[in-house]
């Protein structure tokens, strides 16, 4: 499946955004669990919006598990599905003209 360049770029900024919303409760102490337990089901649900297919999903459950568990929040892991995606996987972009 070939996607636009546009699309590739967008994933990693809004990865980049997401990734830094899940890192800002690991630093506001207090209620830095309880946002967690918000964020967790939202952050795993954008995963499964962004990447579709059984990789999408079993990010999800990444993301999910990542976010839920106590001091986990500093991995970025939609930026690391990113780079699963476009550098590993190696998913094959349409230059925008």
């Amino acid at each position: 499946m070939r996607m636009p360049m546009n699309q590739k770029k967008k994933h990693l900024y809004t990865g980049i955004v997401l990734d830094l919303i899940g890192m800002a409760s690991f630093f506001i102490p207090g209620i830095g669990m309880f946002l967690d337990i918000i964020w967790a089901p939202v952050a795993a649900w954008f995963m499964t919006r962004m990447y579709k297919g059984q990789a999408g999903k079993t990010a999800g459950v990444v993301t999910f598990i990542e976010e839920i568990l106590p001091g986990m929040d500093i991995i970025p892991t939609f930026t690391l599905m990113w780079i699963y995606t476009y550098v590993i996987r190696k998913q094959k972009t349409v230059e925008a003209v």
